[in-house]
């Protein structure tokens, strides 16, 4: 009897080891993904909730274990213990244990969202509803509205979000993603008024700066040049001349702009015609990047009031019309010197 005691514990331990083992093993097993999954964890999940996702979605073994012998396996480990909701990314190559790690240190998956310099508010929304992980919950509302009620200083939403790159949970709503856009470029804004002095610029208030921000931003890819075309805006702002930019009728034509600026265009007045009106546009064009906005607050000392493109992304500066003319006729027309 006592052999036979002694033999059936034996058993017993060798079973409950074999069963053991088996569970470790096919919790550290790669999990069924072909390209790296997003999945949620919602307050209160359990690690049996959390198996039970991924069984739905296919990512388990087909020989995992039942149920109450892998519950046996996530008894031995804390990290299946006190899973902290949010969303959580999967790779291939993942195993049960280096997710429930992940999931324990709120490890969550983020979302990286990169805003170009000198797009407008329209793509920035499109770009948002477009991006996987963000939730759209502006329910109709536009960007002006939208502003309204992020910060009612701006009657608008054009220009008035600084173009960088922003993480964010996975999940995230697109009012805050705005907000904390609208937030950096506050910030950004302020630290290139404060260098705005009297003396340097020609501008009255913050507003005017990011207006101004934009038009330089659309004007010129070229960083060197920033703070040079921005002189000619300055001088010319100070003479009472008008600005005679071209982005800025093409901001006003809108959508139905078709590529080709015309002579029709330039005399078509709208509020953004600086062709037709004198001083700044209503509105920033465009999303003014830092290099732009301080360049607005910097403007180069100098005496030229004119410039035109060259065609290879530069652009001449001259002091006088008949100067500009001639170069327009250079760059522009292509008639010779």
């Amino acid at each position: 009897m006592k052999a036979l005691l002694t033999l059936a514990a034996i058993a017993v331990l060798l079973i409950s080891a074999w069963v053991l083992g088996l569970s470790v093993n096919r919790l550290a097993d790669p999990l069924l993904l072909a390209e790296s999954r997003v999945f949620e964890v919602p307050r209160g999940q359990t690690a049996q909730g959390v198996l039970h996702q991924f069984a739905e979605q296919g990512w388990l073994t087909a020989d995992v274990p039942p149920a109450p012998v892998l519950q046996l396996g996530l008894r031995l480990f804390p990290e299946w213990s006190h899973l902290r909701a949010g969303h959580y990314r999967v790779y291939p190559g993942d195993s049960l244990l280096s997710v429930a790690r992940r999931m324990r240190a709120g490890d969550v998956a983020t979302i990286d969202i990169t805003l170009i310099e000198g797009l407008r508010t329209k793509d920035l929304l499109q770009l948002l509803r477009n991006t996987d992980g963000i939730v759209d919950d502006l329910d109709g509302r536009s960007g002006d509205q939208l502003m309204a009620e992020i910060n009612p200083e701006w009657p608008y939403a054009e220009g008035v979000f600084l173009p960088e790159t922003y993480r964010f949970p996975w999940g995230t709503r697109m009012s805050r993603v705005l907000r904390q856009m609208h937030q950096a470029l506050e910030a950004t804004l302020e630290q290139a008024w404060a260098l705005c002095t009297p003396e340097r610029c020609a501008l009255k208030t913050r507003e005017e700066l990011l207006v101004l921000a934009s038009i330089i931003e659309k004007e010129t890819g070229v960083a060197s040049e920033r703070t040079e075309i921005s002189g000619v805006f300055h001088r010319r702002l100070r003479k009472k001349m008008r600005l005679q930019t071209d982005p800025t009728v093409i901001y006003g034509v809108g959508d139905a702009f078709d590529g080709n600026l015309t002579r029709a265009h330039l005399r078509t007045d709208t509020p953004w015609n600086t062709y037709t009106r004198g001083g700044l546009p209503p509105t920033p064009i465009c999303l003014p990047g830092r290099d732009s906005l301080f360049a607005a607050a910097q403007p180069k000392a100098g005496t030229s009031l004119y410039f035109v493109a060259t065609g290879q992304g530069a652009h001449v500066f001259s002091d006088t019309l008949a100067e500009h003319q001639r170069a327009v006729r250079k760059y522009q027309l292509k008639r010779g010197k």
